[in-house]
């Protein structure tokens, strides 16, 4: 699977590890992010990781920044890009099943564990396409679409 990884400066430590680890268990990553540790502004690494979902350079996305929230707005605003903010193992499988996400942001100062078993779960789960689940999708899309 190839999944891309965009962050900030706060998210530099976090995206080389969880690199290291993906590449190990092997995914080809993709790096949109920051590699200093300088400030830099989040909005322009977020763009890059949600043009990378959209030409299908990728399968799916991780941003990281200071709390993941920032990175998660600027993503959203990208037609096609349905980004959740996610801090536990529940919602990395929820985003996917129920709201179809292909990204997920997540704040630089969560574990490095818990990482790695967010973004496992959150890649082998499947979108539901429960009924329900897909005429909500549908709804957002044509918010997405139409305002």
């Amino acid at each position: 699977m190839k999944i891309g990884i965009a962050n900030d400066h706060r998210g530099v430590y976090l995206k080389e590890k969880l690199m290291e680890y993906l590449e190990h268990s092997g995914h080809e990553v993709i790096n949109y992010g920051a590699d200093v540790t300088e400030g830099v502004d989040f909005p322009i690494f977020a763009k890059k990781l949600g043009n990378g979902v959209l030409n299908k350079e990728i399968d799916y996305g991780i941003a990281i920044c200071g709390t993941g929230i920032g990175m998660s707005i600027a993503l959203n605003k990208m037609k096609g890009i349905y980004c959740a903010k996610i801090s536990n193992i529940s919602e990395a499988v929820l985003c996917r099943e129920h709201n179809n996400a292909n990204v997920i942001a997540i704040s630089a100062d969560t574990n490095l564990e818990l990482v790695k078993s967010m973004v496992d779960k959150f890649i082998v789960t499947s979108f539901s396409n429960v009924e329900k689940y897909a005429k909500r999708n549908d709804m957002i899309k044509e918010i997405e679409n139409n305002g």
